[in-house]
């Protein structure tokens, strides 16, 4: 399976422009966002980096640092051309959203409704005039367990917040590891997975809860009968038999998602040395 994409993935247009307050090279004619669980910022930059350089995000929304804030590598992606929001923790989660072009300006680090939840797991900044949502959504496992019974809690909380954000009627973007197998299509062999707290139907559920208030899965509405995989495990060769799953998604808001032009999976980055077990989503939004 190739990259996905779709005729106006391209970004190769011939003048410079700006869209929703990001500045662009003269090299783009959409903005492009990503997502990139890259399991261990430190240990794997040098392969964000080189991600970065080939993929020029104008936003890119990553999981899993597994660094403490004072650890993040904010130097490095600056010469890369990113600035970056980081909310790190000792050894576990962390998220960050980065851009080029424009400063991200935080509007939260937390996911309301716990005050006593102090994972870093949520972080909501403005770029331009695009609100970027960065999650990493709880594993779950085992399940059932006081772990599936937290996911479940995050994703009550995600839901009620999802909403909010509705109601504003702004341009949105919900992007991260949500930890959910949406569908039989997004896992090689569904029947192994019926009783994972990726896949059982409660997550399915909500799932399905946050497209019914309204946002768009950029990958699924683009490319709605194809078999996409975001992760695979590294045991027993699950990449290049591709064994995947399909849990790294991009929602959109209406009013984004009436930009759509374009969505897909960077599956190169998963295939080199010391990559990262996900592979970076990414969508287009037409200037």
């Amino acid at each position: 399976m190739t990259t996905l994409s779709c005729a106006r993935a391209t970004r190769d247009s011939c003048k410079p422009y700006a869209f929703a307050g990001i500045a662009h090279a003269a090299t783009s004619t959409d903005v492009r966002i990503a997502t990139f669980n890259v399991n261990g910022i430190n240990a794997r930059l040098t392969a964000l980096l080189r991600w970065l350089e080939e993929s020029k995000p104008d936003v890119a929304c990553l999981q899993e640092l597994k660094m403490p804030a004072e650890r993040f590598p904010a130097d490095a992606l600056r010469a890369a051309g990113y600035e970056a929001l980081w909310h790190g923790q000792k050894s576990w989660n962390g998220v960050a959203i980065l851009s080029r072009g424009v400063p991200p300006v935080e509007r939260r680090r937390v996911l309301p409704g716990d005050p006593e939840d102090l994972h870093s797991r949520y972080i909501e900044a403005v770029v331009g005039d695009i609100v970027v949502c960065c999650l990493y959504l709880p594993n779950g496992n085992p399940a059932p367990g006081p772990r599936f019974d937290y996911k479940l809690r995050w994703l009550d909380r995600l839901i009620r917040h999802a909403a909010e954000l509705l109601r504003e009627g702004k341009q949105i973007i919900l992007a991260g590891d949500f930890n959910i197998i949406p569908e039989d299509l997004d896992v090689y062999a569904p029947e192994r997975w019926r009783d994972d707290a990726l896949f059982r139907p409660e997550v399915r559920s909500a799932y399905q809860t946050l497209l019914g208030q309204g946002w768009v899965d950029a990958l699924r509405a683009l490319h709605p009968d194809e078999r996409i995989y975001t992760f695979w495990k590294y045991l027993r060769s699950a990449f290049p038999r591709d064994a995947g799953l399909r849990i790294d998604h991009l929602l959109l808001s209406p009013p984004l998602a009436s930009r759509l032009v374009a969505a897909g999976v960077g599956r190169d980055a998963r295939s080199r040395e010391k990559a990262s077990d996900h592979a970076p989503v990414w969508t287009e939004i037409e200037d």
